[in-house]
């Protein structure tokens, strides 16, 4: 049998110019590490596709640092994995062209690919395909390699086929392998990972700029059809360069847009669409430090803020509201709750005249930053003592906020899919959030049948809420423009992967 994965589809894009006046799209959690340089990536340097977004990352390995910019640029472009994700969330062939799974759905065997080669030359073959699996087991220190935990034992059978077993079931490895934890490497590139990355995919890194861009060149000995064009990423810092790098055309595609007001600076010939996420916009709360050790205090945060009213002021009301909780619609066990409505007079209650001092810890970010400001007004406006430190995104942040959990309250969007086990379920993680019932839970999901996956996911998350463990603001959207006879983009955010392959330009 295959793998069930009972992930709703995803809704097409939407084309909306006129409705983006007020927009601040999502910029995402990036990872900090050393990384080579080069000259920064414009017009005149490439001969494909340039795309501009925000949130560079400082290295190429994913690997030993967390955060979504890495993987953004690297998976699907130079590192593949067994499986994919296609577009209604359900894992399909790849590099693996078929899978058996034993009926006590503890052993799966992998038919692979073959004829598929690494850039370097190496071949794919089971061995590679184990040596990677083991890597993310034995030497891998970003905490979503967690996501392989279930794994007990990998074989090399013959060639091209892989056994692999697990410990017990698991609904969630096989999705997983779908994403960055499943990239396959080959052991001569390891030594290489944080700035010559060497994966089976249609491109190959050509020159890396930290901080500012990541060109690609396409392989011609790629197994599948070869990427239409060479590509680029390029990263800016405000969104006046960004937008107007677009409108001279020196990028042909902005992702995650970041002031659309400055839309009315583009021809009309320009498309807008608004693709889905799998962004939680949270506001986190450090549940191990005062007030936020305090349940009630929480609580009264998660009534004090009216998200209905962020969603217009940040996203123009283009963002997804989650009734509070850490879980996008497109999520089989999305409950459609209203965890917590909007209630000042509720919150007041929780308080009982208490006034708690509050610093949030706010990154550079125009989304954040707008955020803020509302959730200031509000939570003043229920008792709260609040003041405001903004820092700087991403080194300052990840440093105090994400590592040394320096912080009282929060707010960022995770765009990781499939996260509420690393957000909830790790009491070290910087939310801080304990609870073990909860850990059952996600434990129980793991190793159910679809139905029992769907309800214990649920209870999970009426859990969570019931603790206000944080409060999801908004799923976010994803505002993406591109410019005239620019084709094959497609806005939708499925895992982690920003795919180049199919976009080109005349």
């Amino acid at each position: 049998m295959v793998f069930p994965d009972t992930r709703t589809p995803r809704s097409a894009a939407t084309t909306a110019k006129a409705t983006l006046a007020g927009v601040l799209a999502i910029s995402t959690l990036t990872a900090c590490s050393a990384g080579s340089t080069s000259t920064v990536i414009g017009r005149a340097d490439t001969r494909g596709v340039v795309v501009g977004t925000t949130g560079a990352p400082a290295s190429l390995d994913f690997t030993t640092t967390g955060g979504a910019a890495i993987p953004q640029a690297l998976m699907a472009n130079v590192y593949e994995t067994l499986v994919r994700i296609d577009e209604r969330g359900k894992p399909a062939p790849l590099l693996a062209t078929s899978w058996e799974i034993s009926e006590d759905r503890t052993e799966y065997t992998f038919q692979l690919r073959e004829g598929v080669r690494f850039s370097n030359g190496d071949e794919f073959t089971a061995e590679t395909a184990a040596f990677s699996i083991n890597y993310v087991l034995e030497s891998w220190t970003n905490g979503l390699s967690a996501q392989m935990a279930p794994v007990e034992d990998v074989e090399a059978v013959d060639k091209h086929v892989l056994r692999v077993k697990l410990k017990a079931p698991s609904n969630s490895w096989l999705w997983s392998m779908g994403t960055l934890t499943g990239a396959m490497m080959t052991p001569a590139g390891i030594d290489t990972l944080a700035t010559d990355p060497i994966g089976t995919g249609p491109y190959t890194v050509d020159k890396f700029a930290v901080g500012q861009s990541i060109s690609f060149r396409k392989r011609e000995d790629y197994w599948g059809e070869p990427a239409r064009d060479d590509a680029s990423i390029r990263y800016f810092a405000d969104a006046v360069s960004s937008v107007n790098a677009l409108r001279v055309g020196d990028i042909d595609v902005l992702w995650s847009l970041q002031a659309p007001e400055l839309l009315s600076t583009l021809p009309d010939d320009f498309s807008v669409s608004v693709g889905t996420t799998n962004g939680e916009v949270l506001l986190s709360l450090n549940n191990r430090i005062a007030p936020f050790n305090d349940p009630d205090v929480r609580k009264a945060v998660a009534y004090a803020i009216d998200r209905d009213a962020l969603n217009r002021v940040v996203f123009n009301g283009l963002a997804t509201d989650t009734g509070g909780a850490p879980v996008p619609p497109t999520d089989p066990w999305y409950t459609g709750k209203d965890y917590y409505p909007f209630d000042p007079a509720k919150a007041r209650e929780l308080l009982a005249g208490q006034k708690p001092e509050v610093t949030l810890t706010i990154p550079s970010l125009p989304y954040a930053q707008a955020a803020a400001e509302l959730i200031f007004s509000q939570l003043r406006d229920v008792g709260f003592q609040v003041k405001l430190e903004t820092v700087e995104f991403p080194a300052v942040w990840l440093g105090q906020v994400l590592k040394r959990h320096d912080y009282q309250a929060s707010l960022i969007a995770h765009v990781e899919p499939r996260d509420m086990p690393t957000l909830f379920g790790n009491p070290e993680y910087y939310l801080g959030y304990d609870s073990a019932a909860v850990r059952d839970d996600f434990a129980a999901a793991d190793v159910s049948d679809q139905a029992g996956q769907i309800s214990s996911m649920q209870a999970a998350i009426d859990a969570i809420m019931a603790d206000a463990g944080a409060v999801t603001l908004a799923n976010s959207p994803n505002i993406v423009l591109t410019a005239p006879g620019v084709t094959g983009v497609n806005p939708n955010v499925i895992t982690d992967g920003l795919d180049l392959s199919g976009v080109a330009r005349r």
